[in-house]
């Protein structure tokens, strides 16, 4: 394995996802993991240039952003890359009509789309709007179509709330996907678009980014399909995983220090400060 300072060079941007990285969702507007505040204050005052990076579909960025401010994060709606708003560029770009299966928070991001007479479908982690008669609806739109179109925003599996684990968009698009013998457009992580997207916003390219979450495939996976380097955090959804399921098979360790502290005492990138590191204090090493 590479020395720290080899596997950091070049380094000139983070993406940093945010569910079970900066907070957990839940009642009351979640709770931000520990030390995530500071980490996200230092990185923005180092010459890094950071985007935030999130599946989120139960919510606009609006109201997201004024979350997490209020969690005490230095954070605008212009930072962040979010799959609803680049769904509906789909949408308009094709002159597609769309069924939303999605929930009530992020609706106001589709206002400008025409819904009518529908000839595609848009999935989203609509939560409790995931009923049987809601997914019908959606499965008979798409076998009514002759060329149906199912965008699904992100595929996730599950995610983390304080309250603890909940089923996220993808098995419900899967569900679709099977009894419609049809595959699913995702825009969200892990499709390369939407990573380029990310990238292209903050004029970095993959080879100088770093990916930071806590989903094994749609952000580790994802970010190094790409040609990015990624850690996952043992916050959030953090689960385990066999070696061999993510390329490159090995893990390249299991680190007890934070990659903030690891940037200032081997990269030289962030300033000194007093105070804790990071949240991210035990990470899985990926491709770095």
């Amino acid at each position: 394995m590479a020395p720290w300072g080899e596997r950091l060079a070049g380094v000139r941007g983070v993406l940093l996802d945010i569910s079970g990285v900066l907070y957990d969702s839940g009642a009351g507007g979640g709770t931000a993991i520990t030390g995530s505040v500071e980490a996200v204050a230092r990185l923005k005052g180092s010459r890094l240039k950071v985007r935030f990076c999130t599946n989120e579909s139960q919510k606009s960025r609006a109201e997201l952003v004024g979350q997490l401010r209020r969690l005490g994060f230095d954070i605008s709606e212009g930072e962040v890359t979010a799959p609803a708003p680049a769904a509906c560029q789909i949408l308009k770009e094709r002159g597609l009509r769309p069924y939303l299966l999605i929930h009530d928070g992020v609706r106001s991001e589709f206002d400008q789309i025409d819904t009518s007479n529908p000839n595609c479908v848009v999935i989203a982690d609509a939560g409790e709007s995931f009923s049987y008669q809601n997914m019908n609806n959606a499965f008979q739109v798409l076998m009514e179509l002759e060329n149906p179109v199912l965008i699904s925003l992100g595929k996730g599996r599950y995610y983390k709330e304080t309250s603890g684990l909940m089923l996220d968009v993808g098995p419900y698009m899967k569900a679709l996907e099977y009894a419609c013998g049809i595959k699913a457009e995702v825009v969200g992580k892990p499709s390369p678009e939407f990573f380029k997207s990310a990238l292209q916003a903050i004029g970095v390219e993959a080879h100088q980014a770093v990916m930071i979450g806590d989903d094994i495939v749609g952000d580790v996976g994802g970010a190094q399909r790409c040609g990015m380097r990624a850690l996952q955090v043992r916050t959030g959804k953090f689960r385990s995983v066999p070696a061999g399921v993510i390329y490159p098979p090995s893990f390249q360790g299991m680190t007890m220090f934070s990659f903030c502290f690891v940037l200032q005492s081997k990269g030289g990138i962030l300033s000194k400060s007093k105070g804790s590191m990071w949240a991210f204090t035990v990470l899985y090493v990926v491709n770095l």
